[in-house]
């Protein structure tokens, strides 16, 4: 099997120096806080998403001293559209150790850097050999499915020992030491082969620079690859959605728990159902009440049904429900989930 690895890393940088990817503005620095933050940016979310949010994460916090000195609040609202809002407190939290634990300097090796909060293992070994040529092996999903299908890898990576071997199979796909220089555009190849080539459907197999050494090509079925068995099991919920304004603009907003959906967020409150939105509002008869369009928020395990309610209030009013006013020069800064600033900016 490791046979087809001879060769394997002298091809991808070859290749990715004519064919790959270029101009993606994290490229081309040895700054790790921006190759950190890139990377963080990048889990579970689409390279063009990204690239509507890094130059303005970046005008407001160039380095980790800004970050880490923001207020947390501050980082959700610029994080607000992006998801997984674990990752912006776990970003915030690790600027705040890089600067008390480290003197502002990021680790240098991919083993002291997944002692920060929210780097795991990959993370780290991209921030290493981008910015410090550590010769070790990044394993995301792109990564998973090129080694799988290049060593026709059928065993269930659902299985934590089958990831652990493939994982250690790619270690041994690395640069030679002597070549250490050529890890950052490795790395960057590992990347651009998986989401331009060797994509989960339909590879460009006609257009892939390992297809002389791929076992899935050779066996015809690079799709069968990678094998896991294990399904996320999707979930539905209804919220019924109180949205509350007042004549000055001001939204009565509600900070979520620490925990759960959106946890840390501003959001409008959320009911199980109409009549308890209602009781929420004892003041308002059921005619002032503008019931919106339903709509659909997908989330990774879950699909969000949401029904929005408005209405508005007079000086001196709220619903009864914990929250506070929060005024319209103010909101739009907050951290919001997706859905609840679409709703609101939709009728500013």
């Amino acid at each position: 099997m490791t046979d087809r690895l001879d060769g394997f890393s002298a091809r991808l940088v070859a290749w990715q120096a004519e064919h790959g990817r270029h101009g993606l503005p994290w490229q081309h620095t040895r700054d790790p806080y921006r190759v950190w933050l890139s990377e963080i940016m990048l889990q579970q979310t689409q390279v063009t998403t990204v690239l509507e949010y890094y130059p303005r994460f970046l005008a407001r916090f160039p380095g980790v001293a800004s970050l880490a000195a923001a207020d947390l609040d501050e980082v959700l609202g610029l994080w607000s559209g992006l998801g997984y809002y674990s990752r912006a407190r776990h970003l915030h939290r690790c600027a705040q150790t890089v600067v008390a634990s480290h003197g502002g300097q990021f680790p240098r090796t991919a083993d002291l850097l997944q002692t920060l909060p929210g780097i795991g293992r990959s993370t780290a070994a991209a921030v290493a050999s981008f910015c410090f040529d550590e010769r070790v092996s990044i394993f995301d999903g792109n990564v998973k499915r090129v080694m799988s299908r290049l060593l026709a890898f059928g065993q269930d990576l659902a299985v934590a020992a089958n990831e652990r071997r493939l994982w250690a199979l790619a270690d041994t796909a690395l640069p030679p030491p002597t070549q250490a220089h050529t890890m950052p555009r490795y790395t960057q190849g590992l990347m651009d082969l998986g989401a331009t080539v060797c994509t989960a459907r339909r590879p460009a197999c006609d257009r892939c620079p390992m297809v002389p050494l791929c076992g899935a090509h050779a066996e015809g079925r690079p799709e069968a690859y990678p094998v896991k068995t294990r399904k996320l099991k999707r979930s539905s919920i209804t919220h019924w959605v109180l949205w509350c304004q007042r004549s000055d603009g001001a939204v009565w907003l509600v900070q979520r728990p620490a925990k759960g959906i959106w946890s840390g967020l501003f959001c409008l409150p959320l009911f199980d159902d109409l009549t308890h939105l209602q009781a929420a509002v004892p003041g308002v008869d059921g005619a002032s009440l503008q019931v919106g369009e339903p709509f659909k928020h997908v989330l990774t395990h879950r699909d969000m049904h949401l029904h929005p309610v408005r209405c508005e209030l007079g000086s001196g009013e709220a619903p009864h429900t914990p929250g506070e006013w929060v005024p319209q020069a103010m909101w739009p800064n907050l951290g919001l989930p997706a859905p609840v600033r679409t709703l609101l900016t939709a009728r500013r």
